[in-house]
């Protein structure tokens, strides 16, 4: 995975500036119990702050010990996709030193709904946690895509994919401009276009991009292309000749350039289907387009194409073999 992205360190900040991040303070067991939930109050030192001992959300610095069956994911939030390794990794972390970090959840009388944090509940479940820390706070449906967005991008969580569809859930439903996405992410507004531009890509090449057959610099290099269904076609051949970037690219080029204007032929029809004949004959032969432009007195040159040094290198092997 790529290393952490240049200006992500503000988080919650980007949303909440004048107060700082709950979400980060250790949790101890508290001794006030009710029937679903203990209250625990954090240990607090004495040079202390007193902003410091607020949250980045107004709340004080307190959490609740509850059952992890009351605890529930958001269903709207952008990630969909979870490492199962690292889920375990996490789980055997969790076995030895518990959840050091509270989830953000929302109180929804039957059950909480986690805002941040469904990563750690889903490996304290693999771990087998009955109980789990969480401060409650209500958010409105904006703050919590906001939030849950900025979390995940931190963590380099979400796929390409589930990041353009959240950008996206922000412009459709709450009708923000990508320049104010972009401030509240700590990215480029190319960065953010960019990433929206791949939601043009059809479901099946989206969908190798989320399962890893593509990368998104291959993704981008195919949506110059609109036909979906020639989308489709370069992604796979990309992931079955393990094409790069810029082979990925050339190949787009080439399939974009107009096709050149036939020359009327100065040879009769059955000199041209006996020719055309022997280019398919050859193209079997080499595995690549080859074409014979012809000349006068049975003279002409072979055209060979190849599209990496990969495939030149086989040509040549091809032709030493033969030898």
């Amino acid at each position: 995975m790529a290393g952490r992205k240049n200006g992500l360190g503000r988080g919650l900040d980007a949303l909440f500036p004048e107060k700082k991040s709950a979400v980060k303070e250790s949790v101890k067991k508290a001794t006030v119990k009710t029937e679903n939930k203990t209250v625990v109050p954090e240990k607090t030192t004495d040079d202390t702050t007193e902003e410091s001992n607020r949250s980045t959300i107004g709340h004080k610095k307190t959490a609740m010990i509850v059952k992890i069956s009351s605890v529930e994911p958001n269903v709207n939030q952008p990630r969909k996709q979870f490492d199962e390794d690292a889920l375990l990794e996490l789980s055997e972390s969790i076995k030895q030193y518990g959840v050091l970090q509270p989830l953000l959840v929302s109180d929804k009388k039957d059950y909480y709904e986690i805002i941040a944090g469904e990563r750690r509940w889903r490996a304290a479940k693999l771990a087998g946690l009955k109980e789990i820390p969480v401060i409650v706070k209500e958010f409105s449906e904006q703050e919590l895509v906001e939030i849950s967005l900025i979390e995940n991008i931190q963590r380099e969580d979400l796929n390409p994919v589930e990041e353009a569809m959240a950008y996206k859930r922000l412009i459709d439903e709450f009708h923000l401009k990508q320049d104010e996405i972009a401030e509240r992410v700590g990215k480029s507004r190319t960065a953010v276009t960019n990433a929206m531009r791949l939601l043009k890509l059809s479901e099946k090449v989206q969908q190798m991009l989320i399962d890893e057959m593509i990368t998104a610099g291959h993704a981008r290099a195919i949506l110059s292309i609109a036909d979906k269904e020639k989308q489709e076609s370069i992604a796979m051949k990309i992931f079955d000749e393990k094409l790069s970037v810029r082979e990925t690219e050339a190949l787009v080029k080439r399939m974009l350039e107009p096709p050149k204007t036939a020359k009327k032929s100065k040879f009769s029809s059955a000199e041209d289907a006996i020719y055309e004949s022997l280019e398919e004959k050859m193209k079997s032969i080499m595995g690549t387009r080859v074409q014979i432009h012809r000349k006068k007195n049975d003279k002409g040159k072979i055209e060979i194409e190849y599209y990496s040094k990969d495939e030149l290198e086989r040509i040549i092997d091809l032709f030493e073999s033969i030898g």
